[in-house]
């Protein structure tokens, strides 16, 4: 017996909050990438793991809350949770292997194509990993050419996340790129489920359960990424430089070869500390007059 899937139980709902969350990861993870390449070595790793961990809670996160939309109508659903977090701990993992690739090796075709392969492989694995955690009184049949093209629709916008990770540095074109990821996270989420079909073991008297008991079994799941998330969003809030991206006088472009930003005047410069200061500065710096008696 072919059983009838509805994958907007809610309405727009679960589509809007699932995209809204994978963008979140998306933004997160791209501004620590881009932290950690103007940080210290030391630190590098950290902000890396961090932004493996926001992008990979927030695909998670995005997955299973399209999944309380998701339904059968004639039985009920439930999930095994040793497989559900294991998909959690594939799409972290392979995340963070593909960030670390390009953030240690930079913007080579060689890094982004290995790190975004990789990445793309742990979104889609964690899809179907978390799909197979589904517990049902039936079987699972996937049309194979729409499962390939969820999989490249994975690589391709993980190749483009880490490309603008590492490239993209101001905080207006991050937002962009992380909408365009959580644009195309969605698509490979919804790509997925459209290549599913549910085959009933029996076709007996069935009843069709509500949503309730679906709902309330994902919603713990969910509680422990979805507040990592807000934490690291704290983070984020609390560090100028990764909110808001290299400012003018770290950035040589913005100096135009007078060693200082457009607009300050050369008496104003203050020398940083550990620097020498600009010679010209003083030359160029009006004196002034002597007091009375002092010629």
């Amino acid at each position: 017996m072919q059983g009838t899937i509805d994958g907007f139980s809610y309405g727009a709902v679960t589509p809007v909050a699932a995209f809204l969350m994978a963008c979140l990861g998306a933004a997160l993870g791209l501004r620590c990438t881009t932290r950690s390449l103007r940080t210290e070595r030391s630190f590098k790793a950290g902000w890396l793991a961090l932004g493996a961990t926001s992008i990979g809670s927030g695909i998670w996160t995005m997955h299973f809350i399209a999944m309380m939309g998701f339904s059968v109508k004639e039985v009920s659903i439930g999930y095994d949770k040793p497989l559900t977090f294991a998909s959690l701990g594939v799409a972290i993992v392979m995340v963070a292997i593909g960030i670390f690739i390009v953030g240690y090796r930079g913007t080579t075709p060689m890094a982004l194509v290995t790190g975004g392969t990789i990445t793309g492989l742990g979104v889609a694995v964690m899809h179907y990993l978390g799909m197979a955690g589904m517990r049902l009184d039936g079987r699972f049949e996937y049309e194979t050419a729409i499962v390939v093209l969820s999989v490249v629709i994975a690589v391709v916008a993980a190749t483009s996340a880490l490309w603008a990770a590492v490239s993209i540095h101001s905080f207006l074109a991050s937002l962009g790129a992380s909408v365009v990821m959580g644009v195309a996270v969605s698509g490979m989420h919804y790509t997925g489920m459209a290549a599913l079909s549910v085959h009933l073991e029996h076709s007996g008297s069935l009843v069709a359960p509500s949503g309730t008991g679906r709902t309330a079994t994902l919603v713990p799941l969910l509680i422990g990424p979805a507040c990592f998330l807000l934490l690291a969003a704290v983070v984020v809030m609390f560090d100028p430089l990764m909110v808001m991206g290299t400012p003018d006088w770290d950035d040589p472009k913005a100096m135009n070869g007078t060693g200082r930003p457009p607009g300050i005047p050369a008496q104003r410069q203050v020398p940083r500390f550990g620097t020498h200061a600009d010679p010209a500065s003083f030359h160029s710096r009006p004196r002034d007059p002597a007091p009375p008696g002092e010629w």
